[in-house]
């Protein structure tokens, strides 16, 4: 194989214009935007491209050495040419390189160039930081403006409210600065008609922010909603979204976020933070040459962005970079795990110091455990594995099958109406169970706590003997009645969290699935805690426990099994492993605790990815339809290029373009009559030799621009794509030389080459499309479309709703 193939690319990639795409809740039509090379004749619906113009100045342009503006971009929903990007920034850095050597300014100039991706993670740490902080501490104030109001400054949350007020421990929650909505319109905050005061203006807050919220979605900004990492996963692969990383879209994903979450839905802020992370990185690129003009190196600087949201969210700066690496990531060279890493660490720094939660940590449920856990408890984490496993499974199948009715009813017309009822049930249910009501955030907080002396959670109501107590550590004690009724507590809380999840994450607000998945497994954990912490007191001569639970001794952590939950949970729905188990032990500063994470994290993987392949982002890019070819799955059937390229034997011929006998007029009706993205130019229709491949946008803009500034060029002129001119008659016009816009090494296999090398080299390379050859004769062609259907195909699924269902 010819190794230029390499480095000059113009592949195209598959979208297709028959279809239309949702995204975020506006209907996307590809009409404009098809980007299969010519087939068929069969599509249309292209809007008729007139390349006539006013005849300009009459200048001679040579294309070749002055670039036009406009040629090579991508037109939007399209795949970029990963070769064709790398290989212009090669150049670009050469050049810069050569020139440096000339003058001193020119060095600096290419010391600069070197510093500037520093430079831009730097700024994208230092902005993602700020907003992750300004959004925890608005999300708590307006989540406890649900319940009441303080007095000494509206703007303060309850937590802060009571900070200076001189109350005794025992009744630190009833500080005379803060006030329900009871106390504050009757004046008393105790009987029946004060509670369903409370319970009404609960409910009214959360409509409020809710539908506060989706009508700032729907008019502004329909792409803010949802979670974002299925989209940022589909753009960091190649994928062209205009506007999904936008000004708008950070401004209102921002401010919507903390409506939504202060609304009490069940959702949390930590997958959109990525994506309002993801908005920073691409907006702060068009500050820098370099990443403003090549797509390749702006998605270099997204997954550092997706790094330094995931920092933010948890406050785990290596998980975060673990997390762009092993979730969202398509292309991860060593320099970007260093400026991700980099990007992580200020913001985390960003962020600590603003201090939103007042306590000097990053995350609201930031947990330290002292009591080392024992190799029999590796059982119960195993177990909580299991469960996890099977609530990701589950959840996946609902979830895709309830986005999926929305998709193909009338629901979908209605994302207002839905949002409303949505918020209305979850807050009616929500607010007669304490650990339902409060926000997930501060419930995941609780039920990682380690009882302690000073606790007066309802989970800490033991039969207290303080003759055995030693220092700070408590000896497992007989669950008090606070304890039994918390249990009953969490159990509705855990039945209403995993079915409200279903129908809560895909509603058109921003919605992430870390929290609420962390949440399930949590509530899970810390029963199968307290259940086996009883067991130990009440059974501390059996055999299991006789060697290490003696009576008096603290040898089961229920806050532990939470934690373990929580991993468990959200790796069966996430499909995260390593970036996972990070995330938890710097969320718990607690190493010694890796081997129940991973134990539990692996376990879930085993058992969801038995019931069913696909994470919840893969299935909803699945659902979706967006272009992405998974890396992770082997191709294993023993198909060929022949097999899948088209035309196939009952199609119309392959649209080309010849070298050098076809007239401006020629070219201009194949582009109204088609809508593919690029053509084959071949030596002649005869011979079918292969010449190179031409875009159709580069196409359009060229022979626009060569009407209005270049003398004599009509309908009849000839367009050519060879060094020197054809022979023609003197009476001729003049003719259009368009050799700089033609790919000249497009990348080419042969009609027998296997389907498994053609999947690779699309996977690896990130190539839009391939020519297929035969003894050097251009048979047909083979695009990013065609593979993804073929591999559908495969697996018995109905092709035709691969792409932009």
């Amino acid at each position: 194989m010819d190794q230029k193939g390499y480095r000059r690319g113009s592949f195209q990639s598959s979208t297709s214009d028959e279809d239309m795409l949702e995204i975020a809740g506006a209907s996307l039509d590809f009409s404009m935007a098809d980007d299969d090379p010519p087939l068929d004749r069969e599509m249309g619906g292209f809007s008729s491209y007139n390349g006539g113009g006013m005849n300009g100045t009459s200048t001679m342009m040579d294309f070749l050495e002055e670039p036009l503006p406009g040629v090579g971009t991508y037109e939007d929903f399209n795949t970029i040419d990963w070769v064709r990007e790398k290989s212009r920034d090669r150049d670009r850095h050469r050049e810069i390189t050569s020139r440096s050597k000339e003058s001193t300014w020119a060095l600096l100039h290419s010391v600069s160039d070197a510093f500037s991706g520093w430079l831009l993670m730097l700024l994208i740490g230092l902005l993602a930081g700020s907003l992750a902080g300004l959004i925890d501490i608005s999300a708590h104030w307006m989540t406890d403006l649900k319940e009441g109001v303080c007095l000494a400054g509206f703007w303060f949350n309850h937590e802060h409210c009571c900070w200076k007020s001189h109350t005794t421990f025992t009744d630190r929650d009833q500080c005379p600065e803060w006030r329900s909505w009871s106390q504050l319109i009757l004046g008393h905050g105790e009987g029946a008609f004060a509670y369903i005061l409370n319970y009404f203006m609960y409910v009214i807050w959360a409509l409020l922010f809710s539908l506060l919220a989706v009508l700032l979605v729907k008019g502004f900004a329909p792409y803010a909603c949802g979670s974002g990492i299925p989209e940022i996963k589909t753009i960091l692969s190649g994928f062209i979204i205009r506007g999904y990383l936008g000004k708008w879209t950070l401004i209102i994903k921002t401010i919507t976020l903390v409506l939504a979450v202060s609304s009490g839905l069940s959702l949390g802020k930590e997958g959109p933070l990525v994506h309002v992370a993801c908005c920073c990185g691409n907006i702060l690129c068009h500050l820098f040459t370099k990443y403003r003009k090549n797509e390749a190196k702006r998605r270099e600087v997204l997954s550092a962005a997706a790094a330094a949201g995931v920092s933010v969210a948890f406050g785990a700066p290596i998980g975060g970079v673990l997390f762009s690496l092993e979730e969202v990531s398509y292309y991860f060279p060593l320099k970007t795990l260093w400026r991700s890493f980099f990007a992580a660490l200020v913001a985390a720094f960003t962020l600590r110091s603003i201090n939103p939660f007042g306590n000097s940590r990053l995350v609201l449920f930031y947990v330290e455990f002292h009591m080392p856990w024992h190799l029999l408890e590796l059982v119960p984490f195993i177990l909580l594995g299991i469960f996890g496993g099977l609530w990701g499974a589950f959840f996946i199948r609902s979830n895709i099958a309830w986005c999926r009715r929305r998709k193909t009813t009338k629901l979908g017309k209605y994302p207002v109406l839905e949002v409303f009822v949505v918020t209305a049930i979850t807050a009616v249910l929500a607010f007669p169970n304490e650990y339902t009501r409060m926000s997930t955030s501060e419930l995941i907080s609780e039920l990682f706590n380690d009882c302690g002396i000073l606790d007066s959670s309802k989970l800490c109501e033991y039969e207290n003997d303080f003759n055995s107590t030693k220092g700070d550590d408590l000896p497992d004690r007989a669950a008090g009645p606070g304890v039994y009724t918390a249990m009953w507590q969490l159990a509705l809380a855990l039945i209403m969290k995993v079915f409200i999840t279903i129908f809560t994450f895909g509603i058109k607000v921003p919605s992430g699935l870390f929290i609420p998945s962390m949440a399930v497994g949590a509530i899970a954990g810390r029963l199968l805690g307290v259940a086996v912490e009883q067991l130990a007191y009440y059974h501390h001569d059996w055999a299991i426990f006789s060697g290490w639970c003696s009576q008096g001794a603290d040898c089961i952590t229920p806050g532990l099994y939470a934690m373990v939950g929580a991993a468990a949970c959200l790796g069966g729905v996430t499909r995260m492993t390593v970036s996972l188990v990070v995330i938890m032990f710097e969320l718990t500063g607690g190493l010694e605790y890796i081997v129940p994470l991973m134990a539990a994290a692996m376990t879930s993987k085993w058992v969801a990815d038995a019931i069913g392949r696909e994470g919840i982002y893969d299935a909803h890019i699945r659902l979706n339809g967006y272009p992405f070819l998974e890396a992770k799955e082997e191709f294993s059937h023993k198909t060929l290029a022949m097999d899948v390229m088209r035309p196939r034997r009952n199609d119309p011929p392959l649209t080309v373009i010849t070298q050098d006998s076809m007239t401006v007029e020629d070219v201009e009706t194949i582009i109204n009559e088609t809508t593919y993205s690029g053509y084959p130019v071949v030596v002649s229709r005869e011979s079918q030799r292969l010449v190179g491949f031409v875009l159709r946008r580069d196409l359009i803009i060229s022979i626009e621009n060569a009407r209005k500034k270049q003398d004599g060029i009509v309908s009849t002129s000839v367009i050519y794509f060879t060094d020197h001119s054809p022979p023609l008659p003197p009476s001729s016009p003049s003719m259009l030389k368009l050799r700089s816009i033609l790919d000249l090494s497009p990348f080419t296999v042969t009609d027998q080459t296997p389907m498994e090398i053609v999947v690779d080299i699309f996977r690896k390379l990130g190539l839009r499309q391939c020519l297929v050859t035969h003894n050097g004769k251009l048979l047909g062609i083979i695009t990013k479309k065609d593979v993804l259907k073929h591999i559908a195909q495969l697996a018995n699924q109905d092709p035709d709703s691969i792409l932009f269902n």
